[in-house]
Parts: structure tokens; C-alpha cells; sequence
């Protein structure tokens, strides 16, 4: 019980003060990351849990499978596709370099992983969480279509970056346990064909059924929301007990659900900024108190400079390499290279690594990982609202016509927007 009064009181301090925080430098994974660093520090084991723990693994799958259906439903793929031009480049070309380049420094920094090992790390760090810099994507000073980029490429490059850790995880394990490359792989790629079949069934299905559901009036609003975590759970139940991958059945059920129900979108995110933000933050938490907190004392200096290479080097060099011939300005380039943060998708992807068992150099992922997300964290929650505000103010004074002011349609965000910002609905 002393565990659950720490984490109301942490929970309960910064309600008080989160009108005051928003559009600041201080962020609520910052509040309650930090706070799970003490509270571990205070020989406080939340959740009666270690890193590996049950309680701790069955808390953090929980909020990536909802971070991943409700990421997903906010996207509309009609809009997308109208406008696709440069989050498709991010997504397309920028996160395969990002893995490439973060594969090649992991094997100069840390070469006891191994070449799968290394592509393994890079493809964990590989996804972005806009919510660590939650003041860039509602900063109406920023150009729509900077800030909308940002925002459709944290919402689909979990899902996306999945299969890849899953392959890498299965390359790295053949090398532990015996069998071929070839025979691990197959056994990767039947996971995700099972996992995204479940996801456009149980998606499809879902949204079949709420749809002739609400048109009857059979439904009130607090169970429209309900239905939707129905959806996300079944979706990765359903690929789980199939041998399939139930984080990508649950991401692509949300597209389909997302695409298909478009009327039900709006309870969806409803759900993901009240009851989901709290999974989200108690995951941040738990990452303070006993995913990283307990390995701090393992950290060295190649840890160190591979999680600084990740954020400040790796990012923002794939980035400039999918930008070019865009016309972008060079601070928009780096703009859009800096706020790539590491965030919930990362700590996950990671305690994965972990649970399979099979991957000899797991925990040493889990910790560089750990580091990484530790640091951008703070530094991208810091730096957040000065410069977007400072880029804002210079961007307003562009040519209309530049490429950074071409008119986009603005997607639903994961939070809800600081007072006098933007709301994710449109501008």
C-alpha cells in the first residue's frame, strides 16, 4: 500500500499544477520519470515488481497495445493519403537510415552485440514519441505542416518500426540457440502476417458492429469508448493465442477500425486523453523506479555516447538524408531532426528483447535503450517549448508559399492541447 500512496500522491501533485505546466519545459513523463527515480531510490518497489516482473510487463504491454490502437484511429488514412508527401518520407526513407546509421554506430560503440544484435538496438530506438515534446505539436506558431509531420510520424512509426524488431530479434536469437537465419526469420514474418490478419479482422469486424450498433441507439457514450479498448485488447488476444504478433494485430485493427468507423474516432480519443494517459504516465513511473533507476550504476561511457549519437546524431542525419530536395530550410531540417523522441514504444520494444530470452546480449539493449529514452526524456521535454516558440516566430515571418507553409489537414493529437493551442481538430 505505501507504493500505491506514493504513486496517488505523485499522481495527485501534478493534477494540481498541469494547467500551469502545459506549453512549458516541464512535461508530465518528466513529473512522474523523475518521480519514479526517487521513489526507487527510496527503496520503493512499485508494484512489488522488477523490469521483468509480471505486474510490471502485463502494466507496460497493456499501454503500448492502447498506444497503438488509439495512435492509429487518430491518423485518417483519406487525409493521409492526400497529403502524405512528407511524413511518408520520414517513415519511408528517413526511419530505415535512421536503423542503418544507428546499426553501424552500435557496431563501433558497442561491438559485443553483434551485427543483429546492433540492428536489433537500432530498430528499438527506431520509433518516436511526439507526447515527450507535446508543446511542438500544439504550438499554433508553428507551421501546420511541421508540426502535423511530427504528429502523423509518432503515430504510425511504432507500428511500423514492430516487424523490424521482431525479424532482428528472431535473426539475433538464431545465433544464440542454433537453427538458420532463414527458418528464425520465417518464423518473424509468420508472426506479423498472423498478427496484421487478426488486426483487419477484429478491426474490421469491430467497426461493423459498433456502426450498426449506434445507428440502432443501442449504445451510449461511456460504452462507444469501452468498446474501442474491447477492439485493441481482442486484437492482440486474438494474435497472441494464433502465434501471431499482438502489438501489430492491435496496431493495424486501429487502422482499420479508425478508417472504417470513422463516427466512433472521436470516443476513441477521448478514451486515449482520460483513462489511457493514465497507464501512460504510471509506465513512465515504473520505467524511473525499476526499469532504469536499478541499472543506472551499469551505465559506461559507451552507453552514454551511443544514447547522445541515437538522439542528437542518428535522428537528425536521417532525417536531412529523407528531406532532401524538399526545399526545407536547414533550421526546419534540424527542427524536425531534433524532436524525434524516444518514449513508450522504445521502453517496451525493449523489456520484449528481454522476455524472449533468447538474445544474449538482451540486457544490454534494455539498458542502452533505458539510457537513451532517460536522456531524451529531459532534453526533449526541455527544449520543446523555447524552440518552438523562438521557430515559430521566425517561420511566421516565411514566404507564404515556402514549402514549410503548404496547407495540411491538422490529425487528433494524444493529449489534450494547452489553453489558446491547438486542439488536433483543425485550424
Amino acid at each position: 500500500m505505501t507504493d500505491v500512496i506514493a504513486f496517488a500522491v505523485l499522481l495527485l501533485g501534478y493534477a494540481l499544477i498541469s494547467g500551469r505546466t502545459q506549453g512549458t519545459s516541464l512535461t508530465a513523463p518528466m513529473v512522474f520519470t523523475t518521480g519514479g527515480l526517487v521513489l526507487g531510490a527510496g527503496g520503493l518497489d512499485l508494484l512489488g515488481g522488477s523490469a521483468t516482473g509480471t505486474t510490471v510487463r502485463v502494466l507496460t504491454e497493456v499501454a503500448l497495445t492502447l498506444v497503438l490502437f488509439t495512435d492509429a484511429v487518430r491518423i485518417d488514412l483519406r487525409v493521409l493519403r492526400r497529403e502524405y508527401h512528407l511524413p511518408l518520407l520520414l517513415l519511408g526513407i528517413g526511419m530505415p537510415v535512421g536503423i542503418a546509421l544507428g546499426t553501424a554506430a552500435a557496431q563501433g560503440i558497442l561491438p559485443g552485440l553483434g551485427l543483429a544484435g546492433a540492428a536489433l538496438l537500432a530498430s528499438v530506438l527506431a520509433p518516436t514519441d511526439a507526447a515527450l515534446g507535446q508543446a511542438v505539436i500544439s504550438d499554433r506558431r508553428l507551421p501546420v505542416r511541421i508540426r502535423q509531420t511530427l504528429n502523423v510520424e509518432s503515430g504510425l512509426n511504432d507500428g511500423i518500426a514492430l516487424p523490424a524488431v521482431m525479424v532482428f530479434a528472431a535473426l539475433a536469437a538464431s545465433q544464440e540457440v542454433g537453427g538458420s537465419a532463414w527458418s528464425w526469420a520465417g518464423f518473424a514474418a509468420g508472426q506479423i502476417g498472423v498478427g496484421a490478419l487478426v488486426g483487419v479482422c477484429v478491426g474490421g469486424l469491430g467497426a461493423w458492429a459498433i456502426t450498426r450498433a449506434d445507428a440502432a441507439g443501442w449504445v451510449n457514450a461511456t460504452h462507444r469508448r469501452l468498446f474501442s479498448v474491447g477492439v485493441a485488447g481482442l486484437s492482440y488476444a486474438g494474435a497472441e493465442v494464433t502465434t501471431g504478433s499482438g502489438f501489430l494485430a492491435a496496431f493495424v485493427a486501429g487502422l482499420v477500425f479508425g478508417a472504417l468507423a470513422r463516427q466512433q474516432r472521436e470516443f476513441v480519443h477521448q478514451f486515449a486523453e482520460r483513462e489511457g494517459e493514465l497507464l501512460t504516465l504510471m509506465t513512465f513511473a515504473l520505467f524511473g523506479a525499476v526499469i532504469i533507476g536499478p541499472r543506472l550504476g551499469d551505465v559506461d561511457g559507451r552507453t552514454l555516447v551511443y544514447a547522445v549519437l541515437s538522439l542528437a546524431v542518428v535522428r537528425p542525419l536521417a532525417v536531412a538524408v529523407a528531406t532532401l530536395g524538399m526545399r526545407l530550410r536547414p533550421e526546419t531540417v534540424c527542427f524536425l531532426g531534433w524532436f524525434g523522441p524516444r518514449g513508450l514504444a522504445s521502453i517496451v520494444f525493449a523489456l520484449l528483447v528481454v522476455e524472449h530470452g533468447d538474445v544474449a546480449e538482451a540486457d544490454r539493449i534494455l539498458l542502452v535503450a533505458g539510457v537513451t529514452v532517460l536522456l531524451s526524456v529531459y532534453a526533449h521535454g526541455i527544449t520543446a517549448a523555447p524552440w518552438a516558440r523562438s521557430f515559430g516566430r521566425r517561420a511566421g515571418r516565411y514566404d507564404p508559399t515556402a514549402p514549410e507553409h503548404r496547407d495540411v489537414t491538422v490529425h487528433h493529437h494524444r493529449w489534450h492541447a494547452p489553453r489558446g493551442q491547438d486542439t488536433g481538430r483543425g485550424d
